[in-house]
């Protein structure tokens, strides 16, 4: 019991110093991380109560035994109008959040999950097998994203039933190699530190090691980069579905392919089934951007030490130092 409790203490302990710089975050870079996480959890309400919020189905396009008007204006009975198919257009806002967030979740915790593991071993044995994989991680890197993205999508899109996950498989190979090298870098600075050397003169095996010693000293940056990355799966999604290879029309609402098929309404005046999606597409992109931005301004120790204020004590007076003597 008493060796749980000393264990428990540590880890609260550290959870603590962890989150010590965001709880003492002042100024900008704390205006920015609230206001970023602020319109992301707007985002992610939305997506969890997509059901209850949405006043429609994402592809209904009647109700009652009555079709909806095509391309109705904003009103009262469609806040913000409907499109050619005579959708709601904010019940199809309302379920796109639901795919984006699915869509951004599923990639980044595929990247994590198979880019962190790879930079964590290529980094400490190195060797062959870390030659090998910064070769084919550099070759990744090369490709374009969005062109990446796309071919990945292409050739999943027959082999998987699900265009969820058919779009995050294809976002997950985009960032793999980002988190490969940035664990990587920092394994390889660390690997050599004291407490590494004195943990193998122990007798401490390769892997413990690295899941005791090692892991949480390297990966102090990944949340900065997962955040960021999420801001662009976004936008790299938005553009899958703009071009049709993104998720399915039938298997759920998508911002892109909203704006895609709003092209050719905006030349005829019809500006509603366009503007509302894109503006959607706007806010997730910046509150995760501005919650990105705030975290690295709070956790990385160089900028942090920036934004701390400064406090000039002014030198005692002679008078004062007079009066301290008399008394």
């Amino acid at each position: 019991m008493a060796t749980a409790a000393v264990r428990l203490n540590r880890r609260t302990l550290g959870l603590r110093r962890a989150l010590a710089p965001i709880a003492e975050a002042r100024g900008f870079p704390r205006g920015m991380l609230w206001t970023g996480t602020g319109m992301t959890l707007l985002f992610v309400l939305l997506a969890i109560f997509a059901p209850v919020l949405s006043p429609y189905g994402f592809d209904q396009y009647q109700a009652n035994g009555h079709r909806f008007d095509q391309l109705a204006r904003p009103g009262h009975g469609h806040i913000l109008g409907t499109t050619v198919q005579s959708t709601d257009v904010l019940s199809r806002i309302v379920w796109g959040a639901q795919t984006e967030l699915e869509v951004v979740g599923l990639a980044l915790a595929f990247g994590l999950v198979i880019g962190v593991p790879l930079g964590l071993v290529s980094g400490y044995f190195g060797g062959p097998f870390d030659r090998v994989a910064v070769l084919f991680m550099d070759a990744m890197f090369a490709f374009p994203p969005l062109l990446l993205a796309i071919v990945i999508a292409f050739l999943l899109g027959n082999s998987v039933s699900s265009g969820v996950l058919v779009a995050a498989l294809a976002i997950t190979i985009v960032y793999i190699p980002q988190y490969f090298r940035v664990v990587r870098n920092h394994v390889i600075s660390v690997r050599e530190e004291p407490y590494v050397e004195a943990a193998r003169a122990l007798g401490a095996k390769p892997f413990t090691i690295l899941r005791r010693y090692v892991f949480f000293n390297v990966v102090q940056n990944v949340p900065v980069i997962a955040t960021l990355n999420a801001a662009d799966a976004v936008l790299t999604l938005t553009a899958l579905g703009f071009l049709g290879y993104g998720v399915q029309p039938s298997q759920g609402a998508e911002w892109g392919y909203d704006v895609s098929r709003a092209v050719s309404d905006a030349a005829s005046g019809i500006w509603w089934t366009g503007l509302f999606p894109g503006l959607a597409i706007v806010m997730l992109v910046t509150g995760l951007t501005l919650l990105g931005e705030g975290l690295n301004e709070t956790i990385n120790p160089v900028l942090r030490r920036r934004s701390i204020r400064r406090v000039d004590f002014a030198a005692p007076s002679m008078d004062a130092g007079a009066e301290l003597l008399d008394s």
